[in-house]
């Protein structure tokens, strides 16, 4: 090994070289910039500190310990992460914590409880509407904001007459209302069929 590589290895272990100390310096910095904020969380004022660029998603799983909102594609492409935000769906991988303080926020923890399970969540039950399970958090929430959504007569791209204040809520009406939701389990079927009891105010 030559002198010149020898002093090269020297300067970088001892972080001489390239500013180490400096980088490290600023990194430390930057982790304790916290910030406080409080989230209404099924019902419940949660207040903690967080990295400000910390997703709505891992608040609730990491910070929050809601472990129900599941971790897909963190692209916004798979839906496993829905939530209802004042009763609307949304991707809580795809947006920020900090920007929903004075947010209602709805996880699939408080849609139901063991003994008194959401109609959709006896829906999927009864006609067994999930298989590995994984996506089914985030399909029910989605399905809760979807109904929602017919109810107040938002047409979607497969709605025949957008005039119509009630859409029909069609195999295919559901299908594209529910795209946003994939299931690798292709549970599809069921997950339909469990979406049309609830929305004729059948089983569930």
């Amino acid at each position: 090994m030559s002198e010149l590589d020898t002093g090269a290895m020297w300067a970088a272990s001892s972080g001489l070289a390239g500013g180490t100390s400096t980088e490290v310096e600023r990194s430390q910095q930057e982790v304790l910039q916290l910030s406080a904020i409080t989230l209404s969380v099924n019902g419940r004022a949660r207040r903690f500190e967080m990295d400000p660029r910390t997703s709505l998603l891992d608040a609730l799983r990491e910070h929050l310990r809601l472990s129900g909102t599941k971790k897909g594609c963190d692209h916004g492409q798979c839906g496993a992460c829905t939530v209802l935000i004042n009763g609307r769906r949304i991707n809580s991988c795809l947006t920020l914590a900090v920007m929903h303080e004075d947010d209602e926020i709805v996880t699939i923890e408080g849609l139901g409880a063991p003994g008194a399970l959401h109609p959709l969540q006896a829906a999927f039950v009864e006609r067994d509407g999930f298989q590995c399970g994984y996506c089914t958090p985030g399909q029910i929430c989605s399905a809760v904001g979807m109904l929602a959504e017919a109810k107040a007569g938002w047409p979607s791209h497969a709605t025949a007459d957008v005039a119509s204040p009630h859409p029909a809520l069609s195999e295919a009406e559901i299908r594209e209302r529910m795209s946003g939701n994939i299931c690798r389990c292709a549970a599809y079927p069921n997950i339909i069929a469990a979406i049309r009891d609830v929305a004729a105010g059948g089983p569930g």
